[in-house]
């Protein structure tokens, strides 16, 4: 099957019940990119202990607003987490320094003028912090699919939206798998071919 180079880009990824990798076991990964090079994306639905407080202070930014202090940072995946990514919701008058605006979808930035802004108070009204991020080589992510370690779930923008932001976490997973159009317990949790 032909695919264009962003074919999956703006989708979740949804672990099948047989993913054994403790990275990925369980989550919903939003993909903002997939070209012939490889795919990145983010984990949406894995809560880390640390708070955005916390996170500000070792970037030595002051933040006061008290509903985003105790607001978590995710495990965005187990490439550079070190690095943090901001999945925000599309903006279309505040442009930051290093963002990827997926078209019809949302957008992820890597800049720290994102964080000024969230700290100022002007930021991006609905966002999700990671550290880290998922990423495969070339040809990686269409390997996986085959073995069926994923399921890849197109939705509306406002349907990402409502899931990545407005569902609580621990409902994540349930919640874009309700998109799939049939009963996920009839999945199997094997991988491989039928």
């Amino acid at each position: 099957m032909a695919y264009s180079a962003d074919h999956l880009a703006n989708q979740f990824l949804i672990a099948m019940p047989g993913m054994v990798d403790p990275n990925f076991a369980g989550t919903v990964i939003y993909l903002f990119e997939h070209t012939e090079r490889g795919a990145m994306g983010l984990v949406v639905n894995r809560p880390t202990e640390v708070d955005l407080a916390t996170l500000f202070d070792k970037v030595e930014l002051k933040l006061e607003i008290a509903p985003l202090l105790d607001q978590p940072v995710y495990f965005g995946g187990p490439v550079q987490i070190e690095r943090g990514f901001v999945l925000h919701e599309p903006t279309t008058e505040v442009l930051y320094s290093s963002s990827l605006a997926v078209p019809g979808g949302l957008t992820m930035t890597t800049s720290k003028d994102v964080l000024e802004a969230v700290a100022a108070g002007n930021g991006p009204g609905k966002f999700l912090m990671t550290l880290g991020y998922a990423g495969w080589g070339a040809g990686q992510l269409e390997e996986e699919l085959t073995l069926n370690g994923w399921m890849n779930v197109p939705l509306s923008q406002q349907q990402m939206i409502d899931i990545v932001f407005d569902t609580p976490s621990s409902q994540r997973y349930e919640r874009a798998m309700s998109h799939l159009g049939f009963d996920p317990s009839h999945l199997s949790d094997q991988m491989g071919h039928a």
